[in-house]
Parts: structure tokens; C-alpha cells; sequence
């Protein structure tokens, strides 16, 4: 080993004599330093996970030429002795925006004035955020000052790029040697590719508006950059070719949470892509999805502060949610390392650099252990940046990028003394000061005092005692002198001493001078005292009672109304239950009904199942789950309303599992619903079709086999009467159609194109429309006006396909005859009207006069709240029209099934279909009825008795957090002010936008 050491010192001096400068020298005698600078008798950690004992590191130029236990020092060596300290790689910090300014933006709705639809540059993608051909050396200035503050961190490299855009180009790896030049200090000018779902502030172009927007837009760049790659484009795209260039650099995206770190896993599958995601911080909350995505992650350590609780009131703002996640958010590292997922670590997103230690304390206080930290910071982020070689360790031919530290690195005491970048020093703590910690007695006029100086010599604390009485004392020390002041009991009114002692090679004894109280001067002499096995016992013993912190226990989902276990299939016996089947038994009186392995088993009189939990339904009423054709919770997005048509996006990438309307949905007996994109366009976003799953992922709860669908709408919203724009088309009724016929033009050109066996550019949005020609998607449609409706019944029918669903369909009764005979259904509203100018002609018949002509016909929602209560919705029906009750109950459950398409699994009671039931305390269609039990696939996912039970445990849960976070303010930790977040609730005409 010894001789190896010695040969590659030998080749490194060999490498430095042939490698020869080019510049001219036209400005006097120049003279290149070919010293080496050799550290000796230090721990050198070359690695998190290897280390040599009173080691030697030989740097020249900016490299490590040799490392090793007895490596060789060269004649020309300056020599540190370190004497037992330690050596680590410097921090690198693999996302930044280090030296670049990101552009302003412009301020105001994007939606106001002329928005931009088309691009603003020529011989780019058509899309302006999509702007890979960015480099982020073009808008790079090197900031000293910054640069500065990360170096006393520990940081020796940094990665940064422009924060702008959702494709946002390549980055730079950065030296942060302030003594160095540009290209000294440039690693690489091409580390990684950055992406967002966040729009770029240089362009006003509107598409796209939401997240969904947004993923279909990279879905299609990936399509796109693969046509363009094979030749079929003849235009030069300098986005396309920069974004197919970067396709071999590691590739980083920026999430702000982990639901939308798994959006962006969703959209590099399908461009084939493995991402690196930086992570929001709560991805522990479903540690088992984020394995699952294997991904490595870049982890920000923003944790969040303590809620200012003390006024009780101010505290009920608060949610659950919010004081969990303050609680559980440090155990984010942990969570990541014990389940083998790869992670660095970030200053992203901290609003002072100082806090990333600290917060990296805490994480390890929280069960990080201490060499994942040290991997997360060197050795993990120069692997991602595939820089492995040169950055994050110690080994020969590495930048010359170390620490050299007091002790092993995120120990209690530590101090980093010098951080070394390119082999430039930079001191951040003196290394030569010496250790003044112990416990003195101070003689001092004829008194004794007890000094107990703790903490580090850079950041000493001093505790002046007399006799039992503590003093009011304060320490400072640099340059090795002391000075301490303290209070003096001998006088009426506060009156300091004050002590100044130069500290010599003997720090057992300090001499210097004192100023009393009452301004005399005297020596004074401070005897440190020996070390007793007592007071070693008690510290540590100290050690061992420092109490752990206290983690509350992650719940699904993981807020208010969050269970410790997922519910899990049952058998459950139902007895004597009064049973709405919704099929030809119609309505059974005290019957049972058997729920096994999540579908129905049995239903008569008199069952019996050996195991089944068995539950007495008398007097009660069981029906199957409430279907909600038209919903709008559950989802992160709505509209997108960028363009005229948006059928490439789909709810099903936005939908948000964890919306506490699903848990309120649940309590009215609501088991399924439709989430429709809104009404923004004429063509919108494809659907989602879930289940209301409370607590489960979002994968989970969408339909397996789920039946396609999207929205389309007419009226004023698609013609945009109520926006503050009238710039896109169309403006007009008569232009909603001619967007239909456009539209489904191009769809069959494309379609034949497809066929044809030549070459062809996929396209998403057109995919979709090919589709609802050939009859696999279905369209439920926005409507209002009568004219509007038999236009579009007129359109499907002149391209051989017909309308699925009139929804909202407030003028069906002007045309009931006409849907039954093209065979469309209507869902509807019971009984709103003349909320708007195009619904003044609405009445509560409605939905009476299409079922009597022969339409299927449902009740829906468009609103969380009226969801909930979508029984009594349907009970209206009985008022207005006549209906019958089992009709009536129909409309929301039956129905609905039907025009989903999901009639074969839910809408009845019939055995072999799923077990989603609800067992209702009264008549389904009663006011008084209240949701006892509902069950989905046979698991209980609400029940009346246990939210009454949790009810009173999140009372509880508040109130230990609450006081959690009151011992936190008054240990001196910062507060936040406690304020309510107000919960934005989607409807059809809801826009919202990314930025």
C-alpha cells in the first residue's frame, strides 16, 4: 500500500510538469506555484464510510495528488501538522440558483387584458416554458458575497441553474473558490437538466394554466423530441434539439410536495426517464410510494417552525395536518435512509444558510444517522451529478475541496475550523485556539467564586456561581483573551466585575486583571479544578436522559380523520335490514345481506356466515353507494384553460387524495364519483373515475379498467361572457360549434394518417378525439340551452358517434324526446335556477319530464357540499314530478352507474357486484337519515360511532402538539403565527393558474 501511495504521488508531480499553460505572459515575469501543501496527523474521512488514522494528504494545484497512512511528503511541501483533527470532503449542493438572477415577471392575472396564446420566439418549441436550449453559463455571475456564506457552511461546489421555466435547460457546476478565476472555478457547464411544473416569468404565453396542463405539455414534448430526433421534421427546433442533447445529463425536477414529486415520477415514465426529484419534505407521510417510484431524491430541510399557540383561539386555526406535519417533518431524512432511498441534501428553500446545520442536528436528533447526513452532502450529490471521481471524497486526483474540523463532523461540539476549496484556505474558525472548558475556582478579593465554562472555545458559555447563588455572568473569547463579566452581590444596585486574562500554553491556571463593582482594580487567579469521576458520571449520565423528541404517529391519510391502518376488506352479515336492491326485487323488507372478499355473497332471509361480523340492522335501510356523475373534489386542478380544446390532460394525473371532501362525501354515503374537468373550453380535459377510498393513494382510488371519459361544455363559459378577456376563439355559440367540427376534422385526417403505415407525429390531444369517433370515449357534457344541446347531438351524429351525457342539462325538459332518441343521458340539478342569465328557463321538473321520456336520468353535484346530501337531492324528485321513491334513489345511485358505464359493478344490490353499500338510520331519501355505515369493497371506510370516537382524538391530538409547540416557543425556538388556510374549493368555471 505504502508503495502505491508513493507511485501515484510520483505520477501526480509527473502530470503537473506536462501539463503546460498556452496563455501569452505580456505583463511582466511570471512564476507558477508548484508547491505542495501536506496535512499530516489528521483523521482523513476520504469517505463517509472509510477513514485513515493520523493520516497524511498531499495537495498541489488545486488536486489531492496523494492520501494515504505514510504518503510521502515532496521537498517542496508546506507541512500542517493537525494533530488528531479531522479531514472531510467539502458540502456540494445540488440545487441552487447560485450567481443567477431568475426573471422578474410581470404581476396581474394572466387572464386579463390579451392574453398570450401563441409563442413569442422564433426557432423554438411552440410552447415558450419550454426552454431547454437555456444554459445557465449565459446568465452566470460569480458572487463572492454568497459564495462567501456558503463556504462557512462547509460547501465547496454548488449546482445551480435559471429557476425559470418548466423545461429549464442545463446547469453548472460551480467551485466556490473566491481566489480562483471563471474558468478555474467552472467544474462543468452542463452538470444536469432542470425541470418544474412551474410556468417561466419571461413569456405571458396562457397554455399551460394548471398542473395538469403542465404534465401533459411535457408528455408531449417527450413525443415530440422523439419524432424530431428520427429526421421527420424539416423546421430547426432549437428547444427540441437542446432537450434531445440533455437527454444523457442527469435529469433534476423540482417538486413542492411529495404528491407532486410522484406527478412528476408518472410523467418521466412516459418519456422513459428517470428523475431526480427534489422533494417537498413530507414525503415520509407515504414512505412505501416513494420507494417505490426509485427515484433519488434531493431533500430541502426547511423544517417548519412551531405554530405561536398561546392564544387558545389563534390555536384552533390550526389544522391537524399542519401541527403533524411541524411534528413529523425532521424525520423526513430518516424515513428516506431507513428505507434505502437514495437522497441528498439541499439549502433550497432555507431563508438563512446558517440554518442547514442545525436543521441537519435536528434530523439526526429525529434518527438520521450521522454518516447518511455526511453521504447526503458529498459523496451522494457528486455521484447524481456523476462527478463521483472528482467531488465528495478524498482520493487521489479529486479537487482539493476539504474540511478540516475539530471532530468527527455533526457531533455536539464540533467546529469547522478551515474549509479548503480548489485548494484555496478559507478560515472559518481559528484551529490554534486553545481549550478553556472546565470547572475553575476564582480567587478574587478575598472571595472564592465557582466558574463553570462550557460549550466550545469558539462559542464558550460561562455559569458564575457564589456559594449557591447563580450570577448573572457573560464570556467572551478571541485571540486568546478572555474576558468575563459577572454580577456582584455586595452592592444595592446591579454593579458588574469584570475579568481580562491572556490564556497561555497552562490553561489549568488563568491570571489576569479584575475591575469591581466598584471600579478598583486587583489580580485575580482561576484554578481550573481536576475532573472528578462524579462529574463524569454525571454528564454522562446527562447524555443518556437527554429526552428523545416525541413523534406522533403517521395516519392515512395523514391529518384530521386519518386512521392508523388502512381499512381492509370484511365479512360482514348485515341482518334484517330493509334492502333498496335497484333491481327487479325491488325493495326487501327485514333482509340480510352478506358482504364477503369485497363483493356481495348473498342476500335473503335468515343468512348465516360462520366468522362474519355481524351487525343488526333493524329498522335501518341499506343501499348501494351514492354514484356522483358530476364532481369537482378530490382533484388539484380543473380547468385548463389555455386553449379551446385541452382533451391531453387528464384529472386522473391531478387527483388529490387526500381532500377532506372525500371523508365528508363519505359521511353522506357518496362511494363514487366522476371528477370532471370544468367548463373553460369548448373540448376539456379527460376525466377521473374514482372511489371514494379515504386514505389511499391516488392510484388507488381511480377505477381499475376505468371506463374513458371527458368533458366537453357550451354556453357562456366556453364563449367566455364572464371573463375579462375576449381575445380567444370562439366568442360566440356559433364558433362552439365550429370548434367541434374543426376539431373532430382533424381528428379523422389524423386518424387516417395513422393507418396509412407511414411515419406520423403522435399527438395526445388528437389520440383522445379519435377515440370518441371510434366509440371508446364518452363525452358528458356542460349544457344549458336547448339550441346548443341539439347542436351537439347534431355534430356527433354527422361523425358517427353520439353524446354520452347532457350534464347540468337545466332546458332538458324543452328536449327530452330528442335525447331519448339519440340515447343520451341527462344529469342534472334538482332544483337550482337563475344563478345565471342561460339558466332562467330552468324549473324543478326537470329531471321528471326526461325519465318519463324515457332518458336516463341522474341527480348530481357540481358542488362539495350539496354532495353530501345528494339522497335528499334525489328525494326532491318525489315532490317535483311524481317520481317514485325507488326512482328517486335511482337518479344517484342506478343512474349514474349506468352512464359511467360502471353499472356493472356498483348502482344495485345484487350479489356478485362490489360490496359498496350504505347502511342508512332512516329512510335513504329522509332528512333525518343519517350514513351509519359505508363500505367500499366491502371495507368500512366511514362509520358514525368511529368519527364521534375520532372526533374527540383529534381534540386531543391538538392539544398534546399544542403544548409541544409550547415548551418549543418557550425553550426559545422561533414561532410562526398560528392562521387558517382557507381551503379553495373547485367548480366548473373555477381558473385557477401555475406560476
Amino acid at each position: 500500500m505504502k508503495k502505491l501511495l508513493v507511485s501515484l504521488a510520483v505520477i501526480g508531480v509527473c502530470m503537473s510538469v506536462h501539463a503546460q499553460e498556452y496563455f501569452p505572459k505580456n505583463d511582466g515575469v511570471k512564476t507558477t506555484n508548484s508547491n505542495y501543501t501536506v496535512f499530516t496527523n489528521a483523521t482523513i474521512h476520504t469517505t463517509p464510510d472509510e477513514f485513515i488514522n493520523k493520516g497524511t494528504l498531499v495537495v498541489q494545484k488545486g488536486k489531492i495528488v496523494a492520501v494515504g497512512k505514510s504518503a510521502s511528503i515532496p521537498k517542496n511541501s508546506v507541512v500542517i501538522d493537525l494533530q488528531g483533527k479531522h479531514i472531510y470532503p467539502s458540502f456540494i449542493d445540488p440545487f441552487t440558483n447560485f450567481g443567477i438572477e431568475p426573471p422578474k415577471g410581470g404581476g396581474g392575472s394572466p387572464y386579463g387584458g390579451n392574453p398570450q396564446y401563441g409563442p413569442s420566439r422564433e426557432g423554438h418549441y411552440w410552447n415558450d416554458h419550454i426552454r431547454a436550449e437555456i444554459n445557465a453559463l449565459d446568465h452566470f455571475k460569480y458572487d463572492d458575497k454568497k459564495a462567501t456564506e456558503y463556504i462557512k457552511e462547509g460547501f465547496g461546489a454548488v449546482n445551480t441553474h435559471m429557476p425559470d421555466g418548466i423545461v429549464r435547460g442545463t446547469g453548472l457546476l460551480v467551485a466556490l473558490n473566491n481566489e480562483g478565476s471563471e474558468g478555474e472555478r467552472l467544474i462543468s457547464d452542463r452538470s444536469a437538466q432542470f425541470l418544474s411544473f412551474e410556468k417561466s416569468k419571461e413569456s405571458k404565453q396562457l397554455y399551460p394554466t394548471s398542473l395538469m396542463g403542465a404534465m401533459a405539455l411535457l408528455k408531449q414534448v417527450y413525443l415530440d423530441a422523439d419524432w424530431y430526433s428520427k429526421g421527420n421534421v424539416a423546421t430547426k427546433d432549437q428547444s427540441l434539439e437542446a432537450f434531445i442533447a440533455n437527454k444523457t445529463l442527469p435529469q433534476i425536477f423540482e417538486t413542492d410536495s411529495r404528491i407532486n414529486g410522484f406527478r412528476a415520477d408518472k410523467v418521466g415514465g412516459t418519456g422513459g426517464v428517470q428523475y431526480i426529484i427534489v422533494g417537498g419534505g413530507d414525503e415520509y407521510a407515504r414512505i412505501d410510494k416513494v420507494k417505490a417510484t426509485n427515484a433519488s431524491y434531493i431533500l430541502p430541510l426547511d423544517f417548519p417552525d412551531a405554530y405561536d399557540v398561546t392564544d387558545p383561539y389563534a390555536a384552533n386555526l390550526v389544522s391537524l395536518g399542519d401541527m403533524k406535519h411541524w411534528n413529523q417533518a425532521p424525520t423526513n431524512p430518516a424515513a428516506l435512509a431507513k428505507n434505502g432511498i437514495t437522497f441528498s441534501i439541499t439549502a433550497h428553500k432555507l431563508k438563512k444558510l446558517e440554518e442547514l446545520q442545525k436543521n441537519i442536528m435536528k434530523a439526526i436528533e429525529y434518527g438520521l444517522d450521522r454518516k447518511t447526513a455526511i453521504k447526503a452532502l458529498t459523496t451522494v450529490p457528486a455521484q447524481l451529478l456523476g462527478m463521483g471521481d472528482q467531488l465528495g471524497t478524498l482520493k487521489n486526483g479529486a479537487y482539493a475541496n476539504f474540511l478540516i474540523t475539530k471532530d468527527e463532523l455533526f457531533t455536539k461540539d464540533n467546529v469547522i475550523y478551515e474549509n479548503w476549496v480548489q485548494g484555496s484556505k478559507n478560515v472559518i474558525n481559528d484551529m490554534n485556539i486553545k481549550e478553556i472548558k472546565g470547572e475553575y475556582d476564582i480567587t478574587l478579593a478575598s472571595k472564592t467564586y465557582a466558574l463553570s465554562i462550557s460549550g466550545t472555545a469558539e462559542k464558550p458559555k460561562a455559569e458564575v456561581k457564589q456559594g449557591d447563588l447563580k450570577l448573572g455572568s457573560k464570556i467572551e473569547y478571541s485571540n486568546d483573551w478572555i474576558n468575563l463579566t459577572f454580577t456582584d452581590t455586595d452592592t444595592t444596585t446591579t454593579k458588574y466585575i469584570r475579568l481580562i486574562a491572556a490564556v497561555k500554553d497552562n490553561t489549568d491556571v488563568l491570571t489576569g486583571k479584575a475591575i469591581l463593582a466598584n471600579g478598583a482594580e486587583t489580580s485575580f487567579m482561576a484554578k481550573k479544578k481536576p475532573a472528578t469521576a462524579d462529574s463524569k458520571d454525571k454528564k454522562d449520565n446527562k447524555d443518556k436522559d437527554e429526552k428523545k423528541p416525541e413523534v406522533v404517529p403517521v395516519t392515512y391519510p395523514n391529518k384530521a380523520y386519518g386512521a392508523a391502518q388502512l381499512p381492509k376488506a370484511e365479512t360482514i352479515l348485515f341482518k334484517n335490514a330493509t334492502v333498496w336492491t335497484n333491481e327487479a326485487d325491488g325493495v326487501l323488507q327485514e333482509t340480510d345481506v352478506l358482504v364477503k372478499d369485497g363483493k356481495i355473497a348473498q342476500i335473503g332471509k335468515n343468512l348465516s356466515a360462520g366468522g362474519a361480523k355481524v351487525i343488526d340492522a333493524t329498522g335501518k335501510h341499506i343501499t348501494a353507494g351514492i354514484v356522483d356523475e358530476h364532481s369537482h373534489i378530490a382533484a388539484a386542478a380543473i380547468n385548463e384553460a389555455g386553449h379551446n380544446s385541452s382533451a391531453e390532460v387528464t384529472i386522473e394525473d391531478v387527483v388529490q387524495p387526500d381532500d377532506i371532501d372525500i371523508y365528508r362525501n363519505l359521511a353522506g354515503g357518496v362511494t363514487s364519483i366522476q371528477i370532471l374537468h370544468g367548463s373553460a373550453n369548448p373540448i376539456g380535459g379527460r376525466s377521473a373515475i374514482i372511489k371514494l377510498k379515504w386514505g389511499q393513494d391516488a392510484d388507488n382510488l381511480i377505477y381499475s379498467n376505468t371506463p374513458k371519459f371527458i368533458k366537453f361544455a357550451l354556453g357562456e363559459n366556453v364563449k367566455q361572457s364572464n371573463w375579462q378577456s375576449f381575445s380567444r376563439f370562439p366568442q360566440s355559440r356559433m364558433g362552439v360549434e365550429q370548434v367541434y367540427m374543426d376539431y373532430f376534422s382533424r381528428a379523422r385526417a389524423y386518424e387516417k394518417a395513422k393507418k396509412s403505415g407511414e411515419p406520423y407525429r403522435k399527438d395526445i390531444e388528437l389520440e383522445t378525439l379519435v377515440e370518441i369517433l371510434n366509440g371508446e370515449r364518452y363525452i358528458s357534457c356542460h349544457s344549458y340551452v336547448q339550441s346548443e344541446i341539439n347542436m351537439l347531438m347534431k355534430v356527433a351524429e354527422s361523425f358517427g358517434f353520439r353524446v354520452n351525457t347532457f350534464t347540468h342539462i337545466l332546458e332538458g325538459y324543452k328536449v327530452a324526446d330528442k335525447m331519448a332518441a339519440h340515447g343520451v343521458g341527462g344529469s342534472t340539478f334538482s332544483d337550482w335556477w337563475a344563478y345565471k342569465y342561460e339558466v332562467n328557463d330552468a324549473i324543478p321538473y326537470n329531471a321528471a319530464i326526461m325519465h318519463k321520456e324515457g332518458v336516463t336520468v341522474a341527480i348530481n353535484s357540481d358542488d362539495a357540499e350539496m354532495a353530501r346530501r345528494l339522497n335528499q337531492e334525489a328525494a326532491k324528485s318525489v315532490k317535483y314530478g311524481g317520481i317514485s321513491e325507488e326512482d328517486a334513489l335511482k337518479f344517484v345511485t342506478l343512474n349514474p352507474a349506468k352512464l359511467l358505464h360502471i353499472d356493472d359493478r356498483v348502482g344495485s344490490i345484487k350479489v356478485g357486484k362490489d360490496a359498496d353499500l350504505v347502511l342508512w338510520t332512516d329512510h335513504p331519501l329522509s332528512i333525518y337519515s343519517k350514513a351509519e355505515k359505508t363500505l367500499i369493497e366491502g371495507a368500512v371506510y366511514f362509520d358514525l360511532e368511529k368519527d364521534k370516537a375520532m372526533r374527540q382524538s383529534i381534540a386531543q391530538q391538538k392539544n398534546k402538539l399544542a403544548t409541544m409547540m409550547l415548551e418549543a416557543k418557550n425553550s426559545g425556538l422561533k414561532t410562526q403565527p398560528a392562521k387558517k388556510k382557507e381551503k379553495q374549493r373547485f367548480e366548473c368555471n373555477t381558473l385557477e393558474t401555475i406560476h
